[in-house]
C-alpha cells in the first residue's frame, strides 16, 4: 500500500478526504499543523483551535489510523504573519492563505514527508489534478463542485509537487462530503467552514499590527486630482476598495483607490474611480507550462470572491505580465494574486503589482 500524509486541520473536507483514501487502500497517515499558540474560542471560525486539533483527532481514530501534531508556528510566524504585517505596512493587500499554502501546507510538508519517506501528500482542498498524455506534464483543473473551488489558492503548486499530491475531494460536491462525513461517525460533520484568517480573530488587522509593530505614520487623504480631503491612520488600516472609516463627508460615497508609499497619501474616489482596467502581476508560476506566450487570452480572477474576468495578458519579462481586461473591473489590489485559466484549467498566477488608472 502507497503511504500517504494526509493534512488534518479538524474540519469535514480533511476528515472526509482522510476517510475517502482509506477505503481506497491507500496507507494514511494523519497530522494537524499547529501554527499558533492554543485557540481557545469555539465561537471563531479557524483552523487552529483546541477543538480543531481534537476533531482531526476524533476522525484518525475513528479511521484507525495514525495522527500527529506538527509544530509548525515558527515557521508560520516566519513566512506568513511576518509577510502579513510587512506588506500591509508597505501598502500593499496580501492573501496570508495563499502564502500558508506556499511556505507551510506544501513546502514544509513535503519535506516532512521526504524525511519520513513517503511519496504522496494529500489535502481537504477542492481542486483536480490530472496528467496530460501528450505532454507528460501535471494540470491543475477546477473540480467537479465548481461553487467550492479552491484552485485559486493553489496557483503556486509546480510540477514535482503535482506529481505526489491528491486532492481526494476533486470529484465530490460539499453536500456528499457532509454525507460521507455523517456515514463515518464524524463529530464534525456539520461543522461550519472556516472563513476568519486564524492569527486574527476579530478581523481587526490595524490592532494586531499595531500590537506587534507600534503605531504607523499619519498621512493625508486626497482625490485623484490632489485635493487634501482629511488624514489618514495608517495604510494597514485601509485596502482597496474600502469605504467605511474615511470620516470624510462630500455628498457621495468616496472608496479607496490606492495608496501613494512616496507621499504617504490615500487616494479615494467614487465608485466610477475605482474601475480599472490594465494591471502587471509579477513573480509568475506557471503550472504546465515552462514560460507563457507572448501574448494570449485568458480568464483572469484578481479575488477569491469575485469571478473571473476576459483578458489579453501579455508577456513584458520573464515572470512579470500585463494584463488587460476586456471590461473594466472595480478594485484590483496590489498584494492579491491573479490566477488565469482556460476553460477549467489553471494556467498560473501570480502577485498583482501595478495598477494603472
Amino acid at each position: 500500500m502507497e503511504k500517504v500524509l494526509m493534512c488534518m486541520s479538524g474540519g469535514v473536507d480533511s476528515s472526509t478526504a482522510a476517510s475517502i483514501l482509506v477505503n481506497k487502500g491507500y496507507d494514511v497517515i494523519g497530522i494537524n499543523l499547529k501554527l499558533l499558540e492554543d485557540v481557545e474560542d469555539e465561537g471563531v471560525k479557524s483552523c487552529c483551535s483546541l477543538k480543531d486539533v481534537e476533531d482531526a483527532r476524533h476522525s484518525a481514530f475513528k479511521l484507525n489510523i495514525p495522527f500527529y501534531v506538527l509544530n509548525m508556528k515558527k515557521q508560520f510566524e516566519d513566512k506568513v504573519i511576518n509577510q502579513f504585517i510587512q506588506s500591509y505596512k508597505s501598502g500593499i493587500t496580501p492573501n496570508p492563505c495563499i502564502e500558508c499554502n506556499r511556505h507551510i501546507k506544501f513546502d514544509e510538508v513535503f519535506y516532512k514527508a521526504d524525511q519520513l519517506g513517503i511519496k504522496y501528500v494529500a489535502t481537504g482542498h477542492y481542486a483536480k489534478i490530472e496528467k496530460d498524455n501528450e505532454t507528460g506534464k501535471y494540470l491543475l483543473k477546477k473540480p467537479a463542485d465548481k461553487n467550492k473551488d479552491q484552485t485559486y489558492f493553489l496557483y503556486m503548486l509546480n510540477q514535482k509537487q503535482l506529481e505526489r499530491l491528491i486532492f481526494p475531494l476533486c470529484d465530490h460536491i460539499k453536500t456528499d462530503v457532509r454525507k460521507i462525513a455523517k456515514k463515518s461517525n464524524f463529530n464534525n460533520y456539520n461543522k461550519a467552514d472556516s472563513q476568519d484568517l486564524c492569527f486574527i480573530q476579530d478581523r481587526n488587522y490595524h490592532e494586531f499590527i499595531r500590537e506587534k509593530t507600534g503605531e504607523e505614520e499619519q498621512g493625508d487623504i486626497v482625490d485623484i486630482n490632489d485635493n487634501l480631503l482629511g488624514r489618514h491612520k495608517g495604510f494597514s488600516k485601509y485596502t482597496v476598495g474600502q469605504r467605511k472609516g474615511l470620516n470624510i463627508s462630500v455628498g457621495y460615497p468616496l472608496y479607496v483607490l490606492e495608496k501613494n508609499m512616496d507621499k504617504n497619501q490615500l487616494i479615494v474616489g467614487n465608485k466610477k474611480e475605482r474601475l480599472r482596467k490594465k494591471f502587471t502581476v509579477k513573480n509568475m508560476n506557471y503550472i504546465f507550462v515552462d514560460d507563457s506566450p507572448k501574448e494570449f487570452i485568458s480568464k483572469v480572477k484578481i479575488r477569491y470572491s469575485k469571478k473571473e474576468e476576459s483578458a489579453v495578458v501579455r508577456r513584458i519579462e520573464e515572470n512579470k505580465v500585463e494584463v488587460e481586461f476586456f471590461e473594466r473591473q472595480m478594485d484590483i489590489t496590489p498584494g492579491q494574486s491573479a490566477v488565469f485559466y482556460i476553460d477549467d484549467n489553471v494556467i498560473g498566477g501570480g502577485i498583482i503589482d501595478k495598477v494603472y488608472l
